[in-house]
């Protein structure tokens, strides 16, 4: 991931650093658990303990064995003496690298749940705090009927706390380890030190793998994280759709001196929420390829290897950084209560169509003769730019019906709150 995209902690975790730093403690591991068996001698074992790599040294061996394990490999005995043979004892390059694919994808989902728990939060906030506060409903882009803006957040924030529960599935997934040899049979390196070595590194053996940890795992977590950038984009979506010159109901936060175009000054764009849409469709793409890696030759060919390096990091780094993005917006979210209101009187009381024609139901009147009615005044408002409240008002076919208080309670904006509570109490705000 490019260094504008990648957020400090979510960057270690993907560092080579980071990476190599548990090859060895894999390594050390494993002759931890061969020195229970016996087969490495403790003297040796104290030594081993004080292991490191050299990485300068590694890059060199790189350039001529182009084959990672063993660069490090060597890189890491040219510092020992005759107890270095010890290293990789019964282990292929995936008993360590997959184990450890599995610490950094652990490491990075909690990160990743810690900011959805505060994007949660911020929701929850901004839920609460306009839990009644009305704006227009819009189905097709059209105006529905009214909503409250703590009802559409409080929408996101459920969807966002599902989104937590697949991710912590989704980290269980791959939580496991794998120290079976070449080709998983266990041959060279006993179940006992997979158990030792997975149990000190807080992992789960494999209950059964080949030369890799099957990929349907990572390939769960990856299109776990596509799940949780694709809520993120419906939100940022809406932000964008609702900051609108005609709309203008939201507005992402701008700051004194931000500039929103080149050319235009007056530009104020929802560039932030912009670019969460953008960073998910990539996420959503490398979906794709984590389930296309699922598939491998035999007990295993590395047609997934190269793609992983790539996808792996970037998912979580692109959702690492957007959910932070997001949680900015929302807790800086610009409200314009009174355009709310404007933008509810644009269509001249057409929001009230449903509720006429429930109450002429209501009142005895067949379903699709109450429909012509309220169609018929609808239409009107439409193409004449009259008020439906005062067409139903003025049509017998309606004043023969309902009387005056009745009318009024009708064309309550009351009637498209009463039951905020109770929905904000089902969802648990």
């Amino acid at each position: 991931m490019i260094e504008r995209y990648s957020r400090p902690q979510m960057k270690l975790v993907w560092s080579d650093q980071n990476k190599y730093d548990k090859w060895l403690t894999i390594e050390i591991a494993v002759c931890e658990a061969w020195t229970q068996k016996g087969l490495i001698p403790e003297e040796e074992m104290v030594k081993l303990r004080s292991a490191t790599y050299d990485f300068e040294l590694f890059q060199d061996i790189l350039m001529k064995t182009k084959h990672d394990m063993t660069a490090f490999l060597q890189s890491t005995t040219a510092g020992l003496g005759d107890e270095g043979r010890w290293l990789h004892q019964g282990l292929t390059t995936s008993d360590v690298w997959d184990t450890a694919t599995s610490l950094q994808l652990v490491e990075a989902g909690s990160l990743l749940d810690k900011e959805l728990s505060l994007l949660e939060t911020a929701l929850k906030e901004k839920a609460l705090k306009y839990k009644n506060t009305l704006m227009m409903g819009r189905t097709h882009g059209v105006h529905a009927e009214p909503i409250t803006l703590g009802l559409k957040i409080a929408l996101w924030w459920d969807e966002i706390k599902r989104g937590r529960s697949r991710l912590t599935q989704g980290i269980d997934s791959v939580k496991v380890g794998k120290i079976s040899g070449p080709v998983g049979t266990h041959a060279t390196a006993p179940p006992e030190i997979e158990a030792y070595v997975c149990s000190t590194i807080g992992l789960t053996p494999a209950p059964v793998s080949n030369q890799v940890i099957q990929r349907d795992r990572h390939a769960h977590f990856v299109t776990t994280l596509a799940l949780v950038s694709a809520t993120l984009e419906k939100i940022a979506t809406e932000i964008r759709g609702l900051q609108r010159t005609e709309i203008r109901e939201v507005e992402e936060p701008f700051g004194e001196g931000q500039t929103g175009s080149s050319s235009m000054p007056h530009k104020r764009n929802p560039e932030l929420t912009e670019r969460i849409c953008g960073l998910s469709r990539l996420i959503r793409g490398h979906a794709v390829t984590a389930m296309e890696n699922v598939a491998l030759w035999g007990e295993r060919d590395i047609s997934h290897s190269s793609a992983e390096r790539i996808i792996l990091p970037d998912a979580c780094l692109a959702l690492d950084y957007i959910i932070n993005l997001l949680t900015g917006v929302i807790e800086n979210l610009v409200v314009h209560e009174e355009r709310m209101l404007q933008n509810m009187e644009l269509t001249r009381g057409l929001l009230f169509s449903q509720r006429t024609m429930l109450l002429l139901v209501e009142k005895g009147l067949h379903r699709e003769e109450a429909y012509k009615i309220v169609q018929e005044n609808s239409m009107r408002t439409w193409d004449e730019d009259i008020d439906f409240r005062d067409l139903v008002k003025n049509d017998t076919r309606v004043n023969s019906l309902i009387n005056e208080q009745e009318m009024k309670d009708l064309f309550s904006y009351d009637n498209y709150t009463k039951y905020v509570d109770k929905i904000f109490e089902k969802a648990g705000l």
